[in-house]
């Protein structure tokens, strides 16, 4: 039976990556997550019911949170990390703060019997290059990471995320511990809060914002859905080739600019507004895509979900969350 921890299990990516694991059969998950982001919702409890998963609340800037956990595991997955640009704009300290003691405190736990790492990352850690033009798009894994303004609170999460790899490679190297670190482009879909272009306008049309604001129309994106990006990292974490390397999870395969996205979104809500068209936010990149090479080398890996059935459904959640009163999920 593969024994396998989740850190932000209850989080957007870390809960569809935990109920796509628990319906295989042979694994036993644990969950830990202290619920500031996600929260104990229909969803979450009816992943928690499932036989062999488990749940432990537990705050991970504390080191030692994971002190009554297992030593040994088959695959630990970091996926806890506060996120979203809201949150690096208002609270750029807190940000810097929880991921970087969350990654150093599992560093530092993990032994090199606790398994294959995974560690998120994201396209943010090279963001600064590909604003002053200096990189290539799509953008492969080999370009140099950057931050463009140290003092800009936006950039604070990416500046955590180059820690993190840099934390990620240099330990794994000393500890002799395996690990796969993923950087996640634009990935959406159900249940992911907020703070994210995709959902914003969701509920934004769903609130028949009229005229609706649509900032930077122009900047070009290449969304991933997240059963696409699951998949890409059960992958990864089942190739032992790819252990010990930085790999772009994404979909190339459909880049769309914002402009477009939204009027696929209108055309779902079923709704005409006048559009606002503003600039896009300060330090927001005008192209962002992915070189999938290496992924598909090492895995095979094809995206499936096209971008319209894959709006349409995080729509239609966001509408169901609406229309059963739950409020805004959190972001």
């Amino acid at each position: 039976m593969a024994r396998i921890l989740i850190l932000g299990g209850a989080g957007f990516i870390g809960y569809h990556l935990a109920r796509r694991l628990s319906q295989e059969p042979g694994h036993s998950l644990t969950l830990v997550d202290d619920l500031s982001r996600g929260r104990m919702d229909p969803d979450l409890a009816a992943l928690l019911s499932r036989p062999g998963v488990d749940f432990v609340r537990a705050d991970l800037t504390d080191p030692a949170a994971l002190a009554g956990l297992p030593g040994e595991w088959d695959q630990v997955y970091l996926l806890a990390a506060v996120v979203g640009v809201r949150h690096a704009e208002d609270e750029p300290a807190r940000v810097i703060r929880v991921n970087t003691l969350t990654t150093l405190h599992l560093l530092d736990w993990l032994t090199p019997a606790g398994g294959v790492l995974f560690f998120a990352s994201t396209s943010e850690t090279y963001a600064g290059g590909v604003s002053l033009g200096h990189l290539p798009v799509p953008t492969p894994e080999t370009v140099p990471l950057s931050v463009e303004a140290i003092d800009n609170p936006r950039l604070a999460y990416a500046a955590t995320k180059i820690l993190g790899e840099a934390a990620t490679i240099h330990y794994g190297v000393a500890k002799r511990l395996p690990f796969v670190i993923g950087r996640l482009h634009n990935v959406y879909g159900p249940r992911m809060g907020t703070d994210h272009v995709i959902p914003e306008l969701c509920l934004r049309a769903l609130d028949r914002e009229d005229p609706f604001r649509v900032y930077g129309p122009e900047q070009r994106r290449a969304f991933c859905h997240v059963a696409d990006a699951v998949e890409a990292i059960v992958r990864l974490m089942g190739t032992p080739s790819a252990w010990g390397q930085v790999v772009n999870i994404g979909n190339d395969c459909e880049e769309t600019t914002v402009e477009d996205l939204l009027a696929l979104v209108l055309k779902t809500a079923g709704f005409a507004p006048q559009i606002q068209r503003l600039p896009a936010p300060r330090g927001s990149v005008a192209r962002r895509c992915p070189d999938l090479g290496r992924l598909r080398a090492l895995t095979g890996f094809v995206p499936k979900v096209s971008l319209e059935a894959g709006v349409s459904e995080t729509f239609g959640w966001y509408r169901a969350w609406r229309e059963a009163g739950s409020g805004r999920p959190r972001g």
